[in-house]
């Protein structure tokens, strides 16, 4: 070891990177900008493109698509629900992986998988081809998943976890800005070649930034935080931490029932997220809101979650994050109540939809990530995260597929929104009855 090395950026490890520890003299000093910001910041571009592509944009296929091959609204749903379960099957999957390899192979694969699934999707002729151009987005979508995504930042952060990431989240509410953009490429070229160009897109965006992304901070000569490290780093397993943190295992974790009240709660505020965003605009369409204003409003409310994920990342990083994820859940149910009262007529009620059920949406969101973190530390961060996003992936599945049954059946989306208003009181229950964290302690103590 060469004592007058020094290391500003991770990008020196050659080979193996997310396996090896290098030696780091005891005078080295951290570049002014913690190396974990760069990783929040890949993050938040990465998924920036795939929800706007894939998760938001999708909803502006939607019409075109029924117009196109004459599908019903729950056969186009189905595609999404069949993505939800895809998704939710891979993520425990993906959780271990993420815990072993990092999540820079796996972003970095799954970007090129995304752009190669909406490409296919741009060239269906037939259902079986919708459905498989699905199945191929919805791999690539899981390897950037935010099972993934978090998983990194969550390595990278304690202290800070809820502001990191509420910032790397901002990237999939950002995603709704494609809307319009999709909108137009759709007027413009016509909904295949607008999806093909949407594919290319993906692989000029995701592949390059999929590469700054690193596993864990220690790996590098860092700590959490940007915390300068104190001793010399070795080769070999031991990862050095700090003084106290929680260290729970997988298998101690699944017996915790403070993990299922987490994972429920989730999943049944997913069936109305899942919902809205497919739905948005057919919804609003049915009710005789015009296009332009139904893609206005599917823009505005990730945007508006934006404040949410700022709000909640900065009171849990103060506060305890059970409590102020509970805060922000009566926000969504909120939000339903003005939004299945929409109409043409009756159009300002979109006005506190768009900023209650943004805002709770946001806030709720955001502090997954710390929660689980503040509730089992890092030991096991992937595998756990990729479980609840599993769970999660079941209200996903159920959501879009119970909304476009109910529209095929009745004519109105009506009863669908009461139903999941009912739900989401339910995970407000859940959510403000979990078990408090444990106490952290020293690693190995």
């Amino acid at each position: 070891m060469k004592n007058s090395t020094s290391h500003h950026s991770p990008d020196h490890n050659p080979g193996n990177q997310d396996k090896t520890y290098r030696a780091i003299p005891l005078n080295w000093k951290p570049s002014k900008i913690f190396y974990g910001w760069w990783v929040v910041g890949a993050s938040l571009l990465i998924t920036l493109p795939m929800a706007g592509f894939v998760t938001f944009g999708f909803t502006a296929f939607f019409e075109p698509i029924v117009n196109e091959f004459g599908w019903s609204y729950t056969q186009i749903s189905l595609a999404s629900s069949f993505r939800g379960v895809e998704a939710g099957l891979l993520a425990p999957l993906i959780g271990l992986v993420v815990d072993r390899w990092g999540p820079r192979r796996l972003m970095f694969g799954g970007a090129f998988i995304i752009g190669l699934g909406l490409i296919f999707l741009s060239r269906i002729n037939s259902l079986g081809m919708f459905y498989g151009a699905f199945v191929i987005m919805t791999i690539g979508t899981s390897a950037c998943s935010p099972t993934v995504v978090m998983t990194a930042i969550a390595n990278w952060f304690r202290r800070k976890v809820g502001m990191a990431t509420a910032i790397a989240g901002c990237g999939f509410a950002l995603g709704s800005l494609m809307v319009p953009v999709v909108v137009r490429l759709i007027d413009a070229f016509g909904w295949q070649t607008a999806i093909f160009i949407l594919g290319v897109g993906m692989w000029i965006i995701g592949l390059p930034l999929s590469l700054l992304i690193r596993h864990k901070p220690e790996q590098y000569g860092y700590l959490p935080d940007g915390e300068q490290m104190s001793a010399v780093i070795h080769h070999g397993d031991a990862v050095p931490s700090p003084a106290y943190e929680v260290n729970i295992s997988m298998k101690q974790a699944l017996k915790s029932r403070a993990l299922w009240h987490i994972g429920l709660a989730l999943a049944l505020m997913h069936l109305p997220l899942g919902a809205v965003i497919l739905h948005v605009m057919p919804y609003l369409s049915s009710v005789g809101v015009s296009r332009l204003t139904a893609s206005l409003v599917a823009t505005a409310t990730p945007l508006v979650s934006i404040i949410g994920r700022f709000i909640s990342g900065w009171l849990g990083d103060k506060f305890d994050k059970k409590l102020v994820t509970t805060g922000f859940t009566p926000l969504i149910c909120f939000g339903l109540l003005f939004f299945m009262y929409a109409s043409s007529e009756a159009m300002w009620v979109l006005v506190p939809f768009i900023i209650l059920f943004g805002i709770g949406w946001g806030g709720t969101g955001t502090l997954r990530a710390a929660l689980l973190r503040e509730y089992f530390g890092r030991r096991s961060f992937g595998a756990i995260f990729g479980l609840t996003m599993g769970m999660t992936a079941v209200g996903t599945v159920i959501g879009p597929l119970f909304a476009g049954w109910v529209f095929d059946n009745w004519g109105s989306y009506h009863v669908a929104w009461v139903v999941f208003t009912v739900f989401t009181v339910a995970a407000l229950i859940i959510m403000a009855t979990t078990p408090s964290a444990s106490t952290g302690r020293p690693i190995g103590g």
